[in-house]
């Protein structure tokens, strides 16, 4: 209605002289609801545009702003909710960033104060970056370590709070707090890096947790060669595995976490020094 121009020249007093008293009220009770629709007409929303009540407005209540769009799940009481960071695929990766022969190094279940050093100066030895899939407590309980393996070059996975290989079998609700704790965990303790992966305990992941994780940009990530380190069958029976096993793919677990990873640390060494032999490079898995 900006612009309108209404024109009440009719109802000025000099109109109005010896009008009978009644008439003259009757036209002073016109203007002022006149006035009132003009006021109206001209008011913000106004004219006739503004929005029709929708779904959930309370009636004759005030409106309620429109909560801004967004793809990630409501987040569930009792969790910190992460950054917003882009959205990644939720199929499970095992390909490296690096093509041709290139492998990925994951070392599960730590951090801990004992073996994660021992692993990150064997990596450091061979020039070797690797992806760390954290537990949170232990990741909560030593934050030093967690920015060391920041520090030196390395990734950060999620490798959620309880270690439970059954959480495929649960409620989501229990399966969201379980990554969604340890991630806030991990993140905390190294001072806000990317976290950006996600593994299952025992790969035990769901549509729905996959699709959690790549919605927090954290890439559901597999494995290709399960060292079985964390049994302990010897040093000379994990580099076998490795070796009989490197045609099944590029992506290779190992512990630092666990238990006693003395004999984790000596096959590490010696299987990085396998690998690049046989014209390996060492890479980290695909985000995206």
């Amino acid at each position: 209605m900006t612009g309108r121009r209404i024109s009440l020249g009719w109802l000025a007093p000099s109109r109005l002289k010896g009008a009978p008293h009644a008439a003259v009220v009757g036209v002073a009770v016109a203007v002022v609801l006149i006035a009132a629709l003009v006021s109206a007409l001209l008011a913000p929303g106004g004219d006739g545009g503004g929005d029709a009540a929708g779904p959930g407005d309370p009636k004759g209540g005030a409106r309620q702003p429109a909560a801004p769009h967004t793809s990630r799940p409501p987040h569930t009481p009792g969790t910190t909710a992460p950054p917003a960071v882009p959205a990644v695929p939720d199929s499970i990766q095992h390909q490296p960033e690096a093509p041709g022969r290139a492998v990925n190094i994951t070392i599960d279940d730590g951090p801990d104060p004992r073996w994660t050093p021992q692993v990150l100066s064997v990596l450091k030895q061979h020039h070797v970056h690797a992806t760390f899939c954290m537990i949170g407590p232990q990741a909560q309980a030593n934050p030093a370590l967690v920015r060391r393996v920041v520090a030196e070059g390395h990734r950060l996975c999620d490798h959620t709070v309880h270690h439970d290989e059954h959480m495929d079998h649960k409620p989501f609700a229990y399966q969201q707090k379980e990554i969604m704790d340890a991630y806030t965990m991990i993140k905390g303790a190294s001072g806000g890096a990317p976290v950006p992966y996600y593994r299952a305990p025992g790969g035990a992941f769901t549509p729905a947790s996959r699709a959690l994780a790549a919605q927090h940009g954290m890439r559901p990530l597999g494995w290709n060669i399960d060292t079985k380190d964390f049994a302990r069958p010897g040093v000379g029976t994990i580099l076998a595995t490795v070796k009989s096993e490197i045609h099944n793919g590029p992506t290779i677990l190992f512990h630092d976490g666990g238990g006693d990873r003395s004999q984790t640390v000596a096959a590490l060494d010696q299987s990085l020094t396998w690998l690049a032999q046989q014209g390996y490079t060492f890479s980290f898995p695909k985000v995206d």
